[in-house]
């Protein structure tokens, strides 16, 4: 007789794209599929076409047992205009406390959890630490008061407690965020990569064209001013080097995306706009480039950082966040100013032996975010645990 499967309930708001936490859920499910009985507890109900084609899973509806709240309780709060995430996410936090002795593991993909037991938190940016970082800001945090009675209330309905959420074995999808979770919980946390899915031609480095890519949303933390003003001042010195801008438009920011589309008209010639292409032609694109460059300055990790690199770009960073782990803390790659960023790609354009060491040491960082070491990994701490 076969032995039966230990139970997991992985809680997870969404697993429909965008986002780096519902990929990070998603790939959880295919790496666990096989070796347990898994539920998931979601808000909306999964539509595993969407989930498949965007992060590059292969899952299967018959993978899982598919469960939600109520759906009146989601047709009320989903009718509200207003994303209430908060609330959605601490009613699933209530719904799977009641649910959990029927599971012999709880797994949270969206930051801090109590389920009133021991589990798996999976940490992107800790929700407690303050100040909030400034992508997160919306106008109504300016409310403090309303946001605080907000906040609480989710709490209550939760029964949530900070204090045991340390009993969690708690990942982070990088050492900087690891250290954000000590500064803001005094725990200690197990980093575990998040997987770059899909394949990047392999374009051979004379074959590729000699100019840049920057993958990522159109909003102001994105910094797309500074990549632009970097890229400038490089073709300012000599250098016939072009830019690709690579991302689509951010619910919050029709403002700056529409200022980025007007700085882009206005340097037509070498700046290129690519909003939101299909997953293929997406690495298609920075495959036949030779560099990469971002320019938010503190990623909690940097997933269109990992892109560039698994396609093997030359990629240029900020020197703050988790982006810097990506390319190894490699100090020719990194920059505080845009001034510093321009001289440093000026010297790596006119160095071809320079090129080549810098294309060998990022290719032993690559695989560091494949879908084959996240999925090994993710097998590996939930057998542990």
């Amino acid at each position: 007789m076969r032995p039966t499967k230990k139970t997991v309930l992985l809680v997870q708001p969404s697993l429909q794209p965008p986002g780096g936490a519902n990929g990070v859920a998603a790939w959880m499910i295919e790496a666990l599929r096989a070796e347990y009985d898994l539920s998931v507890l979601t808000w909306n109900p999964v539509d595993l076409e969407h989930t498949n084609r965007y992060f590059g899973t292969s899952l299967r509806a018959s993978d899982f047992i598919a469960l939600s709240p109520h759906p009146v309780l989601r047709r009320v709060l989903n009718g509200i205009p207003a994303p209430f995430t908060l609330l959605k996410m601490h009613l699933l936090l209530r719904l799977a406390r009641r649910i959990r002795r029927g599971y012999d593991l709880l797994i949270s993909a969206s930051n801090e959890a109590d389920l009133d037991c021991p589990s798996i938190q999976y940490v992107h940016f800790p929700a407690a630490f303050q100040p909030r970082p400034a992508s997160d800001m919306r106008w109504y945090h300016h409310w403090t008061v309303g946001v605080n009675a907000y906040r609480y209330a989710c709490r209550r309905i939760s029964d949530y407690s900070p204090s045991r959420l340390k009993n969690n074995l708690t990942l982070v999808n990088s050492n900087w965020t690891g250290g954000k979770v000590r500064e803001c919980h005094g725990i200690d946390s197990t980093t575990l990569y998040p997987p770059i899915a899909g394949e990047f031609p392999p374009v051979p480095w004379p074959e590729r064209e000699n100019g840049f890519v920057c993958v990522g949303r159109f909003a102001p933390e994105k910094e797309l001013d500074k990549v632009i003003d970097i890229i400038a001042a490089v073709r300012s010195r000599g250098q016939d080097v072009h830019l690709h801008l690579i991302g689509g438009r951010d619910a919050h920011s029709s403002s700056y995306y529409f200022h980025i589309r007007r700085r882009i008209e206005q340097n037509a010639s070498w700046v290129f706009l690519h909003e939101d292409i299909p997953r293929a032609e997406l690495a298609g694109l920075v495959a036949r480039h030779r560099y990469g460059i971002h320019g938010m300055s503190e990623e909690h990790f940097g997933m269109a950082v990992a892109e560039m690199v698994r396609a093997g770009c030359i990629v240029f960073v900020p020197r703050g966040g988790g982006q810097v782990e990506i390319v190894g803390d490699e100090e020719r790659l990194l920059y505080r100013a845009p001034e510093e960023a321009a001289e440093k790609i000026l010297q790596t354009l006119g160095d071809a032996e320079r090129q080549r060491a810098l294309r060998e040491f990022l290719e032993t960082r690559a695989v560091l975010f494949s879908t084959e070491r996240f999925i090994a990994r993710t097998r590996e701490i939930v057998r542990l645990f």
